[in-house]
C-alpha cells in the first residue's frame, strides 16, 4: 500500500475505519456477539479499536513542546508504511498482545450501534488533528507504541490505519 503524505494517511484512515464500520454494521446478533475459541467478537474488535485511537487524539492535541518533554523527538527518519507493518506482524508473531488497557469487556449487541458511531466520531477527531499537523512534525515528534516502542507521529498513524485492516481480516477470516 503507498501511503506517505498526510492527504494519503487521511483518505487510508477514512477508508479502513468506514470499511471496519461498514462490516460490523451487517452483522446480526449471533455474528456480533460470536467469540469462537475464546477469540474476540466482532464487538470486542470494535471496542479494542475504539479504546486505541482514543489516546491518539490527545497525543495528537497536545503542544509540540510537550510532546518533546514527555516522549522526546526522533533521532532517526521516519520508516515506510510497509517497514512498520513488517515490524508489527514480527512482534504479534513473537507473541505480542494488547496491553491490559486495550482489552475489550464483553460486548453486548445492544451497544452495536452506538459504538460504531462512537468510532466513526473518533475517526473524524484524529483526522481534524492530522490535518493541523505539519508533514515535518509528523517526522519529528514519537509516541510510545506497546509493542514498537518509540515510534514517530507518522508511523503511528501508519499503524492505525493497518490495525483496522488487521481487525477487519481476522473476522472475515472466520467467516463472520
Amino acid at each position: 500500500m503507498q501511503i506517505h503524505d498526510k492527504p494519503q494517511i487521511v483518505t487510508a484512515l477514512n477508508e479502513k475505519v468506514d470499511a471496519f464500520n461498514n462490516y460490523i454494521s451487517l452483522l446480526n446478533k449471533k455474528q456480533f456477539e460470536l467469540s469462537p475459541d475464546g477469540k474476540w467478537s466482532a464487538g470486542q474488535n470494535l471496542d479494542h479499536l475504539i479504546r486505541s485511537i482514543k489516546p491518539l487524539q490527545m497525543a495528537y492535541a497536545l503542544p509540540k513542546f510537550t510532546l518533546a518533554i514527555l516522549f522526546g523527538k526522533s533521532n532517526r527518519p521516519s520508516g515506510t508504511y510497509d517497514e512498520l507493518m513488517i515490524k508489527y506482524k514480527a512482534k504479534l508473531e513473537a507473541g505480542g498482545k494488547a496491553g491490559r488497557a486495550f482489552v475489550p469487556p464483553v460486548i453486548g449487541f445492544e451497544k452495536k450501534d452506538v459504538l460504531i458511531k462512537k468510532y466513526d466520531v473518533q475517526k473524524q477527531k484524529l483526522v481534524a488533528k492530522i490535518k493541523k499537523q505539519s508533514e515535518a512534525d509528523l517526522d519529528k515528534y514519537v509516541l510510545p507504541h506497546p509493542l514498537l516502542g518509540k515510534v514517530t507521529l507518522r508511523e503511528m498513524l501508519y499503524f492505525t490505519i493497518h490495525h483496522n485492516e488487521h481487525h477487519l481480516e481476522l473476522l472475515k477470516s472466520r467467516n463472520i
